[in-house]
């Protein structure tokens, strides 16, 4: 149930419930993200998927979540995964971390400082899964996300790691998400069931289609099977291509 929850409902000690893969391995939910992580590495065979985004259209979708078990997925399959929070306005996963935002990615885009000096290793979760945080909110988070030196820093990461997450801001409110997307291997997009408007969740992908980004497809969540007599309150539809699958939750 602790799904049910918006990342901004958790207090410190409840950080924890959010490692659904590393705490409940064998759960439906667990292994939705397995399914998640096969679509993703299989849904691009001619080139590879190495750089990964996640967004939303709105706010309170539940991308950090998703970004942090599917990280963890890919690293618990022996991949080296680099997860970066790219949210440069409002910031998250440091928090869930339990991690300071002194240094991060900011850092190395504004002050030239190494990757190593920034990225930690989140050992306590697996030991393929690294860190960068945001680092100090900068004034033009946009600027900095489409700068040269953005592309080196993704052409670094991409020699450092299987696979890089990116944790963005929404789509709609900024245009982060959309600077960044035409710079990355592939989107996900992170639609809340019967919160995200109909037209925002349109609109999210006309923007996308019109970058030319790569749209992966889509994980639906927070839909509440208990009216339905089910006993798993959570599923996902992810959409890769022309195959669908659903995974209850």
């Amino acid at each position: 149930m602790a799904l049910k929850l918006k990342l901004k409902q958790f207090e410190r000690k409840d950080f924890e419930n959010i490692f659904v893969v590393k705490n409940d391995p064998k759960s439906p939910i667990s292994e939705a993200f397995r399914t998640l992580r096969t679509n993703i590495k299989f849904s691009s065979l001619d080139k590879p998927i190495k750089t990964l985004l996640i967004t939303s259209p709105i706010p309170e979708a539940g991308k950090s979540l998703v970004s942090i078990n599917l990280a963890l997925t890919m690293a618990q399959d022996n991949y080296k995964v680099i997860l970066v929070d790219s949210d440069l306005r409002k910031p998250t996963i440091h928090k869930i971390f339990q991690q300071d935002n002194k240094t991060g990615l900011t850092n190395i885009l504004v002050e030239d400082k190494k990757i190593k000096e920034v990225m930690r290793r989140v050992t306590d979760l697996d030991p393929n899964l690294y860190f960068i945080p945001c680092g100090p909110i900068p004034p033009n988070p946009s600027e900095l996300l489409g700068s040269n030196k953005m592309k080196e820093l993704l052409k670094e990461l991409q020699e450092q790691a299987d696979f890089i997450i990116f944790d963005s801001p929404p789509v709609i409110a900024v245009t982060d998400a959309l600077v960044l997307a035409t710079q990355v291997d592939g989107v996900v997009l992170v639609l809340n069931f019967g919160e995200v408007p109909r037209e925002a969740a349109k609109q999210t992908k006309v923007l996308l289609e019109k970058i030319k980004a790569n749209i992966l497809g889509v994980v639906l969540n927070k839909i509440d099977m208990e009216k339905e007599g089910q006993y798993y309150p959570y599923y996902y539809y992810y959409y890769y291509g022309d195959e669908k699958k659903k995974r209850k939750k």
